[in-house]
């Protein structure tokens, strides 16, 4: 049996919304930092072939901002990932760290490399010459972007396994289906981030003049044409992804179906002024519009992250743990021991509770609802089931696969699912000092029946176009 770990609560606000806050502002500045290494480069080069005669000055201004933002916040948000990570879904990156740990060294080694030389470069690049110069930028860049590739391999992970599954092997688990449409991708965007920045910079350089400057971004706008294969990178994504995930986003969630319409709508603004304004027609912008830009830009970053994420689910790693860090090999034995048998843990304010139901109620939140919801705010399950009465209650979250297929199934006994549904309704009724407990052997022995008939498989998004056989046939293979 898996282990139990501690839960830190935020009150009203829900975990994933925490480690979301955090990822998406670390995961923007993270692929800045990327695209920006390689658009150094290339104005590095434009200044030492003599093809741009401001670009010496530019590569001095923007690489300060670089090291402000990916050495300093960048790197603060990096350990925040961690730190928050390890708060909400300690189990997940557990195996993250255990089936990658080499990995994950490698990243580190090439994070301190690209930490030193980009040091270097900033302390020194006055008494270097352009070849040197040229050297350490080149390290940057290629230093960061190793950093991505391993890092994008161990995240795609988590959605598309593949061969891992039967072979276990590091390298299957890592060149998984959605590796390179994924790395490709994030590529893009890394240029993409790395050239709107720089309109901004440029825009903020007062020694120069206009004519100076769109020079400068016009050069810029050259990072800007790969935005021309996003599409087709999405369309590839899209379909290696499990159907499953696929019909999350594609209309059977509509809040990942909203923010998949919010990535792309940005990212056909952004692209269509890009190519059409910047590159084709060689504009001129200035901060205003480059700043707002990259604002669409952190919009469309936020949108394809949470799509990212929440078309896991059920899973947090697929068909190796439940969202609730949960195996689901485990969930047969806890519908017979109990979910919360091994945990240590004691709630907080525990004579706060009526009787000891509803206590126990808590626990069983807290076990397998509170990594994504709340009693009481955001995703709150006071809000979800309060249309229903006790017995729709009861059945729904008894059948949770087959309620909500992106929910995994329940994995506690019947009483554990009756001091669930109690919590609920006494948080739903202004928690009163009084509660009666509700132990009826005929209610216990319906919710056994139910969490039978819903087995303890994942649920399937087609389970109800599939015949008899078909449905058989597919909850062996989870």
């Amino acid at each position: 049996m898996s282990y139990v770990y501690p839960a830190n609560d935020y009150g009203p606000i829900m975990p994933g919304l925490v480690m979301a806050g955090v990822a998406i502002v670390h995961v923007f500045l993270a692929q800045f930092a990327v695209g920006g290494g390689i658009l150094l480069c290339y104005f590095q080069w434009l200044a030492m072939t003599g093809r741009e005669v401001h670009a010496r000055q530019f590569v001095e201004g923007y690489f300060k901002l670089l090291v402000l933002i990916s050495f300093v916040v960048g790197a603060l948000t990096g350990v925040g990932i961690w730190f928050t990570a390890i708060q909400i879904s300690p189990a997940t990156i557990g195996a993250m760290v255990d089936n990658f740990h080499w990995l994950w060294a490698t990243e580190w080694t090439f994070f301190c490399l690209e930490i030193v030389s980009g040091y270097c470069f900033y302390r020194y690049h006055n008494r270097l010459n352009d070849r040197a110069a040229m050297t350490l930028l080149t390290i940057y860049a290629l230093a960061s972007w190793v950093s991505l590739f391993v890092i994008n391999g161990i995240l795609s992970w988590q959605l598309t396994p593949g061969r891992w599954l039967e072979t276990r092997s590091v390298f299957d688990g890592f060149f998984n289906p959605s590796f390179f449409p994924s790395l490709l991708f994030r590529t893009v965007v890394a240029l993409t981030l790395s050239s709107l920045a720089a309109c901004v910079v440029i825009n903020l350089m007062s020694s120069l003049d206009r004519d100076a400057k769109r020079a400068l971004i016009n050069r810029a706008a050259h990072l800007l044409v790969p935005m021309v294969v996003m599409p087709g990178l999405g369309v590839w994504f899209l379909s290696v992804m499990p159907a499953d995930s696929r019909s999350w986003v594609l209309g059977g969630s509509p809040a990942m179906m909203l923010f998949l319409n919010i990535s792309i709508g940005s990212s056909m603004a952004i692209g269509g002024y890009a190519l059409l304004g910047m590159v084709a027609q060689r504009l001129y912008i200035n901060g205003a519009t480059a700043s707002l830009l990259l604002l669409l830009a952190f919009g469309a970053t936020a949108g394809g992250e949470f799509v990212r994420e929440g078309s896991r689910k059920p899973y947090s790693i697929r068909y190796v743990l439940y969202s609730n860090a949960i195996k689901p090999d485990e969930v047969a034995t806890l519908r017979e021991v109990g979910c919360i048998h091994n945990d240590p843990y004691p709630l907080r304010h525990a004579s706060a509770y009526p009787n000891d139901q509803v206590r126990l109620g808590a626990r069983v939140f807290r076990r397998q609802c509170s990594v994504c919801h709340t009693v009481e705010g955001t995703n709150a399950l006071t809000e979800l089931t309060g249309s229903w009465d006790e017995n729709q209650m009861r059945m729904n979250i008894a059948k949770l696969q087959h309620t909500k297929a992106f929910m995994p199934p329940f994995a506690g006994t019947a009483a554990e699912l009756e001091s669930l549904v109690q919590f609920i309704n006494w948080s739903n009724r202004m928690r009163p000092d009084q509660w009666p407990a509700s132990n009826s052997p005929e209610v216990l022995a319906q919710i056994g029946t139910w969490l039978n008939e819903a087995g303890t498989a994942a649920g399937n998004f087609q389970q109800n176009r599939l015949g008899p056989q078909s449905r058989s046939n597919d909850v062996e293979r989870f």
